[in-house]
């Protein structure tokens, strides 16, 4: 193996090891309940949980991707590289209402990024019980931000070798949370070193002794687990190469009794097979240690917070319906599967997540319980209570109508959240379903401004929570459904659906035409309803949705999903609502897509359509409305005839909307007036600057105005407020000017504004911008506009047919990566200017 590959297989194997270390160190030093650590994936904007600890990744699904540019801490964190400290619910609410809506629980939580030398590796996250006021929480804070800074510098080391290999694109490792204090006995422990294959075991483990034990790990593994021996040699294995499993081991003794068994490696080894050791632990039924939950008559039985089941008293065992031997050791989720609902799984969630008992119904079905669910009319209906502990939940079955005996006081007696259940459960496959909430799709949606990023927010949050992979969305026009987003279809296959008319027999048509959502559990259904139709898969189920809006028809969204699946009544209600939000937001966007196509309109109508010319200049320019609102701008370039020269103007009225644009319509104007008198240039900035304060009090505007002499290429220019313009050499040497100048236009009746004369050599270029070309968020404008002039400078500026530099590619050049730009805060302008020899004209 080559030392390169040395390096991957080793960063590898110690990334998860590094990872759930540093979350384990953050939940103890923010005492946190629960913890976890989001990476950067393969896809860019992407982060994707890499440990979760202290919670059942089953139940947090939903949070396991999490786009940067969503409304959300995590993102906010790694994004902007801030802290984010959140102390309880209503702090939670107020800033991040679609966290609060998903998880509408009472907890506090903190958020640190993880940042190596330059890089944004993650976020490190904590949940903890509410704080009443944050300065409580900031030492907390504090040490976890140590942590994150430390866990930071590995990665960048890491990062250095193998920066491929620093992301994560795999389900998170769910490991346990760390403890204060053990409420599981550990009752022995063992080493092994696969180099010499020795096993060196405690005397008093599971009562082995010198004697009776061989030191092999086949005679460790009958010792251990002696329903299944091959389950533990498997685990040491994966843990010697440096893949420890994510959670404890379930193992039997002899005697049936359930065993936990933590695995992990010594570091002091470079590189696998690593040191193995291992502890084995006894869960204890933390209340029902001492065998009185055995006598009780309601059910009780515990989990850790993995969701395993490490206690049944007998009568729980009854009411699951399954042996107590088929549940110890067993996620919930598997081995009782009729509690695999969505609306069980969210009780579940916030037993987790809150300090306060959780009530809840749930239905089990007749018979054993094993692998059904319950009809609507059929089962037993059963009162669940849920008591979370530091290290265990306990839960508690009573039978509808039975009341606990209280003579002695019942010991679970406590308020807390009562939610009844009275639906059809779903279909085991469709359990993710619940993990979405509609509430959180409606605040998304009323973020979305545009078609693009109502469809955008429809593949990130709904597809994700149903377990789609397909998506189509048609809007109608002039009684046609046209295609205006799609993702996951092979490419090319719903071209010959786009535009086809409202009486074509096609399920995405009927479902608007006929206002009925169109539900379909394979294939073989779709093309059962529909001979003939066109399949992107052999496999799959489809979901047709009509999107009306007040009545109004908008068009219709298919859903895609990869498997044979079922709709249970709740999923298909649910879907149902949303694709009613879904059309409103659509019909709220084409509106304001159309009054934005007006406004633009009349923006340009305000920009100048052609540019004063001479024969030995050449200029180009360029405007690019903001993207954000719908409102016009003020940005503007002009060049005017100035006797015998020419007249180059740029300026930036303050804000947006009609006011700006018309206030920038006048100025305009003003500079032209005085630019075709050929006035000096500090005589246009003043008055450009009394008309403005004249025309509107408290309004302002930047302004360059540079009068250039097109024969002997002498400049004079005038700044007001304006960025600094900069100047492009023959020999590509670009600078940024240091004119100076006054205060902007509409501020001060008696501002002078002082001339600065220039040259303008043949071949050089002259560039004029307005501040949206220069400004990033989060960063000083003067890094954006050296980061221009470095891109003037390296432009590789060909000639153009006059034999001058070509401007126009340069401003291409220039604006390229802002046009590619979905969101763009604010307008753009750009004015390049250059010149020729008087030797070279006619040539």
């Amino acid at each position: 193996m080559t030392g390169s590959a040395e390096q991957e297989v080793r960063a590898l194997e110690s990334l998860p090891t590094l990872l759930t270390g540093a979350v384990a160190d953050a939940v103890q030093a923010a005492r946190g309940f629960a913890g976890g650590v989001y990476l950067r994936s393969s896809t860019p904007g992407l982060l994707r949980m890499a440990v979760l600890a202290g919670l059942p990744g089953q139940l947090f699904r939903s949070w396991w991707r999490m786009h940067v540019d969503l409304p959300f801490p995590v993102a906010d964190v790694h994004r902007l590289g801030e802290e984010v400290l959140l102390n309880d619910a209503t702090e939670t609410m107020r800033r991040y209402p679609q966290l609060a809506a998903g998880l509408p629980f009472p907890f506090g939580s903190l958020y640190v990024p993880v940042v190596g030398a330059s890089t944004s590796f993650g976020v490190l996250t904590v949940l903890r019980p509410s704080a009443s006021d944050a300065t409580e929480v900031l030492p907390d804070r504090d040490r976890m931000t140590a942590v994150a800074e430390e866990l930071g510098a590995a990665l960048a080391a890491l990062d250095k070798d193998s920066p491929e290999l620093v992301l994560w694109d795999d389900e998170p490792l769910c490991v346990q949370a760390p403890s204060d204090g053990p409420s599981a006995r550990c009752v022995g422990g063992f080493t092994w070193d696969p180099q010499d294959g020795t096993v060196t075991a405690d005397d008093a483990l599971l009562g082995t002794t010198p004697d009776g034990f061989d030191g092999t790990t086949e005679a460790l593994a009958d010792a251990l687990s002696h329903e299944d021996p091959r389950l533990l040699l498997t685990a040491l294995r994966e843990t010697a190469a440096g893949r420890p499993p994510a959670q404890p081991v379930p193992v039997r003794t002899a005697d049936a009794e359930l065993r936990l068994l933590a695995l992990g490696t010594s570091a002091t080894a470079p590189g696998p097979p690593y040191r193995v050791s291992g502890a084995v632990i006894d869960p204890g039924p933390g209340l029902a240690a001492d065998g009185a939950a055995d006598l009780l008559p309601e059910g009780v039985f515990a989990l850790d917070r993995l969701g395993l089941i490490t206690y049944s008293n007998p009568r729980a065992a009854e009411l699951l319906g399954r042996p107590r031997t088929e549940l110890l050791g067993r996620p919930l989720w598997e081995a009782v599967p009729w509690l695999n609902r969505p609306s069980y799984e969210d009780h579940v969630r916030g037993a987790l997540l809150s300090p306060d008992p959780v009530h809840f119904q749930v239905r089990r079905p007749h018979g054993n319980g094993h692998g059904q669910t319950p009809g609507r009319h059929g089962g037993e209906w059963l009162t669940m209570s849920i008591y979370a502990g530091p290290d265990s939940l306990t839960c508690k079955l009573v039978p509808m109508g039975r009341v606990a005996d209280a003579a002695g006081g019942d010991p679970f007696e406590s308020t807390g959240r009562w939610g009844a259940e009275v639906d059809e459960p779903t279909d085991g496959a469709a359990t993710t379903a619940s993990l979405y909430r509609p509430i959180v799709l409606a605040i998304a949606l009323t973020e979305a401004v545009t078609a693009r990023q109502v469809s955008e927010v429809v593949m990130r949050e709904l597809l994700p929570a149903f377990g789609g992979r397909r998506l189509a969305i048609y809007l109608l026009q002039d009684r046609r459904l046209y295609l205006a987003w799609e993702t996951g279809f092979p490419e090319g296959f719903l071209a010959p659906f786009d535009g086809v008319g409202l009486d074509t027999r096609l399920p995405g048509v009927e479902t608007l035409t006929s206002g009925r959502p169109l539900f379909y559990e394979s294939m073989q259904q779709l093309t059962a309803a529909y001979p003939g139709i066109a399949l992107d898969a052999e496999e799959g189920s489809r979901a047709f949705l009509p999107l009306i809006a007040s009545g109004r028809p908008v068009g219709s969204c298919i859903l895609g999903f990869d498997r044979s699946r079922a709709f249970s009544t709740e999923e298909r209600t649910v879907l149902t609502a949303l694709a009613g939000l879904i059309a409103q937001a659509m019909e709220r966007a084409r509106r304001y897509d159309n009054e934005s196509a007006l406004a633009r309109g009349l923006q340009e109508a305000l920009l100048p359509h052609r540019l004063s010319a001479h024969p030995l200049v050449t200029t180009a320019g360029r405007y690019l409305p903001g993207t954000l609102g719908m409102d016009v701008g003020g940005d503007w370039y002009d060049v005017v005839e100035a006797g015998d020269g020419l007249a180059l103007v740029i300026g930036d009225v303050q804000g947006h909307g009609v006011q700006a644009a018309a206030t920038m319509g006048q100025l305009r104007s003003a500079v032209r007036a005085f630019a075709l008198s050929d006035r000096s240039p500090d005589e246009v900035m003043s008055g450009t600057n009394r008309l403005l304060i004249d025309l509107d009090p408290g309004q302002f505007a930047s302004c360059c105005y540079v009068r250039l002499d097109p024969v002997t290429g002498i400049a004079r220019a005038a700044r007001a407020g304006h960025p600094q313009p900069l100047l492009r050499h023959p020999d590509g040497r670009t600078e940024i000017l240091d004119l100076p100048g006054g205060v902007v236009l509409g501020v001060d009746p008696q501002a002078q504004y002082p001339v600065t004369e220039l040259l303008l050599e043949p071949g050089a270029i002259l560039a004029l911008y307005t501040d949206g070309l220069v400004e990033r968020p989060g960063t000083d404008i003067d890094e954006g506009v050296e980061t221009l002039r470095a891109s003037l400078a390296r432009a590789a500026v060909r000639r153009g047919r006059a034999g001058g530099p070509s401007v126009s590619a340069a401003a291409d050049l220039l604006t390229a990566e802002a046009r590619q730009a979905t969101e763009r805060p604010d307008d753009i302008a750009l004015l390049l200017t250059t010149r020729r020899s008087p030797s070279e004209e006619g040539t």
